[in-house]
């Protein structure tokens, strides 16, 4: 028997049969409960009996990059390096999307293990998360749906993608576009059969329509039915989440968000401070950039006491849940220290943090706005198709999903 990998610190046994993990961006627990409720998850509502069901957190800030690879390297922000999707570089003066592998300080699990010879498959919805989750792999299949009609075998092991999955081009928001990487991923696991495969949808859903609502069970069936497939390959499957979804408006569907830069602009005048906003990235029509966390940066010259009285007093902001800073933040959010602001804010279940009103288009809007990125949208599903027992005592989080499948889940038994 081959001995077990040691990747980042922890142990990972080989994969005697295929392991599937997929990512259902965004899924609050209340998605796939309600839509078990309403009968329209009959496959994921069997794994109550023949599975395992449990609930994660998730790493924090509570947005799409650093969770995603949290999840493909096993550890936290702290250790692989990515706090946000954007954060302020000092060394080029500007904000800065992080989606370039060279932001990485480990390797992925994929890459660990093709590295020993065992083949991988990486499928993601959006292309902002391609690069990292392929990095490091030589000769794994890895490829976004959103730019599936232009995969070479040469750029991403694969050709002719909407051909394998019989599907047109989806349009990046849309419920296509996650319909697509399942079909690939089904369709992979039946004619190239790898053994460790990343599955990482998109949140169009979840951001416009709340827990069981017509569209949300409707999306939440599809799913389930590809669930079901992909467990008919006999592969070991796990169903998380990156993060959840809340609704960020007062109860008549207006937005509550708090501009954080124009406070800080009045009090200290310009030039003096930098909100950034993790959750920024190209696919700003569905939240407007807006989430629940943000990090501010305070220039060098500004002296302690008014370091503090600046956090007191967004700290007394109506919206603001808390002001952290920076080593608490990285002590209590496991982050690393330097990638992110002097403090970190975070706000209510309800509220988003902006800069101003004119950096943020709202336009885009047609419905009430669902964000993310705080403290109240850590818990995720961590759904098994095979019995699983956590270590006793384990703070159970989403980026244990290949842990869990390929130490503690039962044997796939053959037939």
């Amino acid at each position: 028997m081959t001995s077990p990998l040691r990747i980042n610190g922890r142990e990972y046994a080989f994969p005697t049969q295929p392991v599937v993990v997929v990512c259902i961006d965004g899924s609050e627990p209340a998605y796939h409960e309600k839509a078990m409720a309403a009968g329209r998850m009959p496959y994921v509502a069997s794994l109550h009996e023949q599975g395992t069901h449990l609930i994660a957190e998730c790493a924090m800030p509570s947005f799409t990059n650093p969770n995603n690879v949290s999840i493909v390297t096993g550890v936290p922000p702290r250790a692989h390096g990515i706090p946000g999707n954007y954060f302020y570089d000092p060394e080029q003066g500007a904000e800065v999307m992080m989606n370039d592998p060279r932001f990485l300080q480990v390797p992925t699990i994929f890459a660990a293990f093709e590295n020993a010879g065992v083949d991988v498959a990486v499928v993601t919805a959006k292309d902002k998360l391609r690069r990292l989750l392929g990095a490091g792999l030589q000769k794994g299949i890895c490829f976004s749906a959103e730019r599936a009609d232009a995969t070479t075998v040469e750029d991403n092991g694969i050709t002719d993608v909407l051909d394998l999955v019989g599907m047109p081009l989806p349009s990046v928001y849309s419920a296509e576009l996650s319909e697509l990487v399942l079909a690939a991923g089904v369709r992979l696991l039946r004619e190239r059969g790898p053994r460790l495969v990343y599955l990482s949808l998109t949140d169009y859903i979840q951001h416009k329509y709340a827990p069981g609502t017509t569209q949300a069970d409707a999306f939440y069936a599809m799913l389930d039915r590809y669930f079901a497939e992909l467990d008919a390959t006999g592969a070991i499957l796990v169903i998380t989440a990156d993060h959840g979804m809340n609704a960020k408006t007062t109860p008549d569907g207006k937005p509550q968000i708090v501009y954080l830069q124009e406070q800080l602009d009045d009090w200290l005048g310009p030039g003096r401070t930098r909100v950034v906003l993790p959750i920024t990235d190209p696919y700003t029509v569905h939240h407007g950039a807006l989430g629940s966390f943000a990090f501010l940066h305070v220039d060098a010259d500004v002296d302690d006491a008014t370091r503090d009285s600046i956090a007191a007093r967004i700290a007394g902001l109506p919206g603001v849940a808390e002001v952290v800073e920076r080593s608490e933040a990285c002590r209590r959010f496991e982050l690393p220290y330097e990638r992110i602001g002097d403090f970190a804010v975070i706000a209510d279940k309800h509220v988003v943090l902006g800069t101003s009103a004119d950096r943020h288009d709202l336009s885009t809007l047609d419905r009430p706005l669902r964000s993310h990125g705080g403290l109240t949208e850590q818990r995720v599903p961590m759904i098994v198709n095979r019995k699983v027992t956590v270590p006793e005592g384990h703070r159970l989080r989403n980026f244990d999903a290949f842990w869990l499948a390929l130490n503690y889940a039962s044997p796939v038994t053959s037939t």
